[in-house]
């Protein structure tokens, strides 16, 4: 069996790929990702609903489902794996409609998440869960940006540079845990 080739990404450029991946390719993410989980997607929804400005612009934005530890001496993170997506399934179709363009985590999505995926051009993508210390080797800068009180579960800019990741559901719907 032949090997599909990785394809090396820019988030900056998301807009343009995300609807021309296709469910088992594999890629390497460079650029600027925000790690947000529940807490954090439950106060960015109080500031969509109060009209007040968000940590991160979100059109074309890329969304890391993680919260890493505090960073080891000399690192600029410390593990950095994935967290179970599905959790943040009743936050997601809207951010997708005000921008959200790729989304990393572990696990499957509900079909309301599809079908938002769909609507939008927008793209799931997987990584490998239970290697966060390995995952942290390709994350060059870390900061925290909002919400510094929910420690580990702060939003945060991160920079990716060849994170390895699969796209587990496509623009046009097609999943791998279909």
């Amino acid at each position: 069996m032949m090997e599909t080739p990785v394809k090396r990404l820019d988030t900056a450029d998301s807009l343009a790929w995300a609807p021309s991946l296709r469910a088992g390719e594999r890629i390497l993410l460079s650029g600027t990702v925000y790690t947000s989980r529940d807490a954090a997607h439950k106060r960015i929804f109080e500031l969509l609903d109060r009209g007040d400005p968000l940590p991160y612009p979100l059109e074309g934005s890329a969304v890391y489902y993680a919260g890493p530890t505090p960073a080891p001496d000399g690192l600029p993170i410390g593990a950095c794996g994935p967290t179970t997506s599905g959790r943040m399934d009743p936050y997601s179709p809207r951010l997708m409609d005000l921008g959200l363009k790729v989304m990393i985590g572990k696990g499957n999505r509900s079909p309301a998440v599809v079908e938002a995926i769909r609507r939008t051009q927008s793209v799931y993508l997987c990584a490998i869960g239970g290697a966060g210390a390995l995952a942290a080797q390709c994350i060059v800068e870390a900061e925290v940006i909002a919400f510094e009180d929910l420690g580990c579960e702060s939003v945060k800019r991160l920079t990716f540079r060849d994170f390895p990741l699969i796209v587990a559901i496509d623009s046009i719907g097609n999943s791998l845990f279909s």
